[in-house]
């Protein structure tokens, strides 16, 4: 059984194509870049090594009928799979038929960086490759037995049940596969652990025995820890003020936002934390604070999710800062020792994915990880059609 395994961006497209009945074996490996630009920029592995070329991809149909043209001839595909972000009532893992796919547009404007892009892809992947079942993942299924303490917001119930508003979650596949991961590499099963997933969007969350009990994504994916652009959890009110008060309107003040707050804002250098590290260190107090300001709530979300564990046993960080930078890592957990968490300076500094970098001695064991989210669309894919929920037309 071969699972194709698309991640879609608003101007980007990445690809897998694994042999699930030979090991998980990855066949092809690729993607496409600046997509609608007037140059575009196609890659894919070749005998280990990366080729790349340059195209033009007006929109993602032209970048997938590449994709497509470069899959080995040999090779057939049994399913489509994607990591798709969010839909009104609907998680898990879904065959995306027309019911899927409305219930995913009526979220349209609590996900608008990724449901639109990912809806327009996933019907060009239905003309281009017919009959072939194209099954979504969704990225809120790992925190969909969240308990109602943890789920619901204090509004008004009618408001919650009529308009399915409450705390979804995301990163999904990412925190799944560090539970998964650490439980393996400790051997237990019962785990307190906080997985911090940080990357140009982050999410941590609390999970005991293998179920996310809390996270900081709610309804939608502009709350929680700071992000590349997004802003971080706010005052409502700061909305109201601004519109009310300040002359804003209020498209300005949503596309403020979603695409100029976060570190972006923040610091005023850049949206990219290696930026705004490097200009923290060159003595630019704004990318300072907002460097701590990233790791501060970083921090205060470990502390209260330790407390609402009883406990922890493991902390990991995957995404690329959260592999990448021990700067954050060593600034979210400084101050931590209370919990039992005792980082290993040098480890720390030196860290490569799957390394424990706490210090010995420490109740808590600190891990990176290098997390591998297709592999777990594909494994949950691959489960379904097995299991006949998804077939050729």
């Amino acid at each position: 059984m071969n699972i194709l395994i698309c991640n879609v961006g608003s101007t980007s497209l990445k690809y897998q194509l694994f042999a699930m009945e030979d090991g998980e074996r990855v066949i092809a490996a690729g993607g496409a870049e600046r997509v609608g630009a007037a140059k575009s920029l196609f890659y894919r592995t070749e005998e280990g090594k990366k080729v790349q070329e340059e195209c033009v991809f007006p929109t993602h149909r032209e970048a997938i009928q590449k994709m497509l043209s470069c899959l080995p001839a040999e090779e057939t595909v049994d399913c489509v799979g994607f990591k798709v972000v969010h839909a009104k009532g609907v998680t898990g893992v879904q065959e995306l038929n027309d019911g899927v796919l409305a219930a995913m547009e009526a979220f349209n404007s609590v996900a608008p960086a990724h449901n639109p892009p990912y809806l327009a892809a996933i019907r060009q992947f239905r003309a281009l490759m017919p009959g072939v079942p194209l099954i979504g993942s969704f990225e809120t299924a790992f925190h969909a037995n969240m308990p109602p303490e943890a789920s619901l917001y204090s509004i008004p119930w009618e408001l919650t049940e009529r308009h399915a508003i409450h705390r979804y979650g995301f990163h999904g596949a990412s925190h799944e596969y560090m539970t998964t991961w650490a439980a393996e590499k400790t051997g237990r099963s019962d785990l307190k652990l906080i997985s911090c997933h940080l990357g140009g969007s982050g999410s941590l969350t609390a999970v005991d025995s293998g179920r996310s009990i809390d996270t900081t994504m709610g309804l939608s994916l502009q709350c929680g820890v700071m992000q590349n652009n997004r802003i971080a959890d706010i005052d409502p009110y700061i909305i109201f003020y601004l519109v009310e008060e300040c002359g804003m309107t209020l498209e300005e003040v949503k596309v403020m936002l979603q695409t100029k707050s976060g570190l972006l804002g923040m610091s005023g250098v850049s949206n990219d934390l290696r930026d705004v590290e490097e200009a923290a260190a060159a003595g630019n107090e704004r990318a300072a604070n907002a460097v701590r300001a990233y790791t501060y709530g970083i921090k205060k979300y470990i502390g209260s999710y330790a407390a609402a564990l009883g406990g922890l046993d493991v902390i990991t960080f995957g995404g690329g800062i959260g592999r990448n930078s021990a700067t954050v890592r060593e600034q979210a957990l400084a101050g931590l020792g209370i919990f039992g968490v005792e980082l290993d300076p040098e480890k720390n500094r030196n860290a490569k994915g799957g390394d424990d970098i706490s210090r010995g001695g420490s109740r808590v064991r600190i891990f990176v990880v290098d997390t591998n989210e297709e592999i777990v669309v594909a494994r949950k894919a691959a489960k379904l059609l097995r299991a006949g929920g998804a077939c050729h037309e």
